[in-house]
């Protein structure tokens, strides 16, 4: 489990390719300072296994699970990518509960100045709208957002100066691919509602109606 937090980026230096799977060798620093075979590491929101380490690179097989369901098939040498390490007991919940599952992955499709601020507008699926609301948490390429604007069919978030400097938020362009996982506390309501009486799928209507919007 980990929290959105981004604790580094990390670069590409090698991608090896299979028919339909991969590994990847990632060049960091502050996430292999205790890391060890076996550990899991987000990888721009994807939650990947630590098969081999040394003082500065770590190296993750890539399934074609994974291939299929994020943006890491589209990487490429001397890319950038968001790492964070999972997390422990004992550490703050700074973000939000993030699993390293990535649901699906939403097109960038526009980056609007605001002072300091970047406003980034980022389309998905319906499906995926049905669990991002407003002033919700997301998780973004690994980073945990707050969702300023909703639409039928995309969300916004305002990336301030930090995010942009130490995530790959401030490299993005429009058209650009990123990983997308919603808020799993979501999903659990809804299957939890969906066991009973209630209705199974959590709206609007539905909200306004038990005093939340």
């Amino acid at each position: 489990m980990f929290t959105g937090i981004v604790e580094e980026m990390g670069t590409i230096v090698q991608i090896t390719r299979r028919a339909n799977s991969g590994q990847m060798v990632i060049e960091a620093k502050k996430v292999l300072e205790d890391c060890i075979i076996g550990d899991s590491i987000a990888i721009s929101g994807a939650c990947l296994t630590v098969i081999e380490v040394d003082a500065n690179s770590f190296v993750a097989d890539v399934s074609p699970e994974t291939l299929r369901r994020t943006n890491l098939s589209e990487l490429k040498q001397g890319d950038k990518v968001n790492l964070e390490r999972s997390l422990r007991l004992q550490d703050r919940l700074g973000g939000h509960l993030v699993l390293g599952h990535v649901d699906e992955v939403g097109i960038i499709s526009r980056l609007q100045s605001e002072d300091s601020a970047t406003l980034m507008r980022v389309t998905v699926s319906s499906e995926a709208m049905r669990y991002i609301v407003f002033k919700g948490s997301v998780c973004v390429d690994g980073v945990s957002l707050t969702v300023a604007n909703l639409s039928a069919n995309a969300f916004e978030v305002s990336l301030i100066p930090y995010t942009k400097r130490v995530t790959t938020m401030g490299l993005k362009r429009v058209n650009d691919k990123v990983n997308i996982e919603v808020d799993i506390l979501a999903r659990y309501i809804e299957r939890l509602l969906s066991q009973g009486s209630k209705p199974e799928r959590i709206d609007m209507a539905f909200l306004s109606e038990h005093g939340f919007a």
